[in-house]
């Protein structure tokens, strides 16, 4: 019988190495994408798509993501006492959703990760969501996923075309196309040069994944830097049942990198009215001046 997915994992115990000194003493996944954290992006997105119970995983110096979902009592006083009943309604808008915090002591993979959420995950399917990749909230990729893995009973990797020069940056399939967008997985290597790798297709920062995870990922050897790697787990699921794929043709932005974090920061305040007029003559001007400038 199929369960219904309920439950998202957020993997946030990274060192966040890419984005130092900022996050050096902070957690990359609180760094600010307009007004809200990047990590918030990715729970309103599973929230959007009906999940419940949200399990992050942290490490050492992550405390301010418990604090972000919890209430803030003087803050929220002061607020209602200066008439901010908006920006109050903004900071409770989440507080009322479930969230388990489990430590991570040592980063040791994203595999790792996601095996920390065993206790809490037991026999159900689960999302995960890496929020560094920032999904445009007018695409659905994670409900598009769900609904896929309700018609198929498998787990659902999400893939997306990748320019060659950044293709040993992921984990890549090869696949049979079972109809438009959506492969049946045959392959899957991790970070391959581009020479080897078997497409173009890269595994993105969604996944539906099944219970049976957990005891692939319990037997599977360190790899580089001594990780566990998710990859080597869904290599050796893919023996015991089918794994499928999901092409999205969306908008992402890779905010774990800092290029890709500037995009998202501008392309998302051009969609918030607060900023965006602002944002835009002010874009307008910079374009004229290198223009002027010829740079």
């Amino acid at each position: 019988m199929e369960k219904k997915i309920k439950k998202a994992v957020l993997p946030a115990g990274g060192l966040g190495t890419r984005f130092l000194p900022a996050t050096k003493a902070s957690p990359k996944e609180m760094l600010p994408i307009v007004d809200k954290p990047m990590i918030q992006y990715a729970i309103e997105e599973a929230r959007s798509c009906g999940l419940e119970e949200f399990i992050i995983i942290t490490g050492k110096y992550k405390r301010a993501i418990e604090d972000h979902f919890d209430s803030a009592f003087e803050l929220e006083e002061s607020l209602k006492k200066s008439g901010k009943k908006n920006l109050l309604e903004e900071i409770n808008r989440l507080n009322h959703l479930n969230f388990a915090y489990i430590r991570q002591k040592a980063a040791l993979g994203l595999g790792h990760a996601i095996y920390c959420a065993k206790p809490f995950v037991k026999d159900e399917p689960f999302a995960v969501l890496l929020s560094d990749d920032i999904i445009d909230s007018d695409d659905f990729l994670l409900q598009d996923m769900i609904n896929l893995y309700k018609e198929f009973n498998s787990p659902i990797l999400a893939l997306q075309k990748v320019p060659t020069a950044e293709i040993n940056k992921y984990g890549v399939i090869d696949g049979i196309r079972k109809r438009e967008n959506v492969y049946r997985i045959k392959n899957l290597v991790e970070k391959p040069k581009s020479t080897d790798a078997p497409s173009d297709m890269a595994i993105i920062g969604r996944y539906i994944l099944t219970s049976d995870i957990f005891e692939i990922l319990e037997g599977v050897a360190p790899g580089k830097n001594g990780e566990i790697q998710l990859t080597d787990a869904l290599f050796g699921l893919m023996k015991k049942r089918p794994i499928y794929g999901y092409l999205f043709a969306g908008k992402r932005y890779d905010a774990g990198d800092k290029f890709g974090y500037l995009k998202a920061t501008v392309d998302l305040a051009l969609k918030n009215p607060q900023v965006s007029e602002q944002l835009r003559k002010y874009l307008i001007e910079v374009a004229e001046r290198l223009k002027i400038n010829n740079i």
